[in-house]
């Protein structure tokens, strides 16, 4: 029988993800109660969103520590670390990191490449959602409440785990965008996943690759949730209160349906791209090293640059622990190894036949 991977202590990589989870999942279950002043502070109507966010932490912990066992995301979490907290790379580029968390993380300007629509709705969809969970997320959990300063006026005070941060008019402008910062998420998702559900449906190229469960159904189930989220505002501003109740309950599923889902769906790459950034800084301060590791490797056939020394060694190293009998070829160029393949496969596959 085959070996089965395992990693420290003999367990495999899927034991050792299922601990690491529930750990994670236990400790956010503790963070609730304490963060709630011992569920004083905690909506039991939130329950479900609650169960939900349990749920998520712990599928994007045990796929995360999933993916991470493996050669390749372990060798990339390790180098962007690493770079992240070189000393050297903090005293020569001290704005480095900032810069790429910005650009690369927070502004995803290397989508702007390929169109500046696609950028802008990714845009859309990105800060949206991240306004969703920071209100969202805190409000399940009990770790800031809004109560009324009295029984008549229209004054609020913002609790944070218990402790008075502020007070507010609840019909200022302030007020205003507290009481309605979903709604101003909703617009914003709904205006990205919109036109990425437009394209989706009259773009050739996007049509022919694509796939109903993974490119689909996230941008659906954004739209749900944020349709189902702005008709409860609207029934309460405008019917109300009709049919508040059956649109609470669907919002509610819909929510939860797709934080169950986050961890297994293209939602997933949301938490895989801050290893990314580390891995662009690692590139990017091999390339300003005085060492012969960051000096631009040439492509072996045609003499092209590729990328710095350091960088293709890292790849060859993965190679190396797939196990993969070729990591000489990560020192030719795309192109020269397409040429190779088909000089290959022209002597080698295409000749047998006559």
């Amino acid at each position: 029988m085959p070996d089965t991977p395992s990693g420290p202590g003999g367990r495999s990589p899927a034991v050792r993800a299922s601990l690491v989870a529930t750990g994670a999942s236990a400790l956010l279950l503790v963070a609730i109660v304490l963060g709630s002043r011992g569920l004083r502070d905690f909506d039991s109507a939130l329950v479900p969103y609650a169960v939900a966010t349990v749920f998520l932490t712990f599928g994007v912990v045990y796929r995360y520590t999933v993916w991470i066992s493996a050669p390749a995301a372990r060798r990339l979490l390790r180098d962007g670390w690493r770079a992240a907290l070189s000393w050297e790379n903090l005293r020569r580029s001290p704005t480095a990191l900032p810069r790429m968390i910005a650009t690369y993380l927070g502004f995803q300007r290397f989508l702007g490449a390929r169109s500046h629509a696609r950028w802008a709705a990714h845009q859309l969809i990105f800060w949206g959602c991240l306004l969703a969970a920071a209100i969202t997320f805190p409000l399940t959990w009990g770790w800031f409440t809004f109560t009324a300063a009295s029984a008549t006026g229209p004054g609020y005070q913002m609790r944070i785990w218990g402790v008075e941060v502020f007070g507010f008019d609840s019909s200022g402008t302030l007020g205003w965008i507290l009481f309605h910062g979903l709604d101003l998420a909703a617009v914003l998702v709904i205006s990205g996943a919109g036109w990425f559900l437009w394209r989706r449906m009259r773009d050739r190229e996007a049509i022919t690759g694509q796939r109903f469960g993974y490119d689909l159904v996230p941008l659906l189930a954004l739209l749900t949730v944020s349709v189902t989220g702005l008709l409860l505002t609207f029934s309460e501003m405008v019917l109300d209160g009709g049919g508040y109740e059956f649109l609470a309950v669907l919002h509610m599923a819909s929510v939860v349906l797709t934080l169950v889902y986050l961890p297994f769906g293209k939602f997933f790459h949301i938490v895989q791209r801050p290893a990314a950034v580390g891995m662009q800084l690692f590139k990017y301060t091999s390339r300003r090293r005085d060492d012969p590791a960051g000096e631009v490797l040439a492509c072996r056939r045609c003499g092209r640059p590729i990328d710095t020394v350091a960088y293709v060694e890292n790849l060859r190293g993965t190679m190396r622990d797939l196990r993969l009998g070729f990591d000489e070829w990560a020192e030719f160029c795309p192109r020269c190894k397409r040429v190779l393949r088909g000089g290959a496969y022209l002597s080698g596959v295409k000749r047998g036949f006559r």
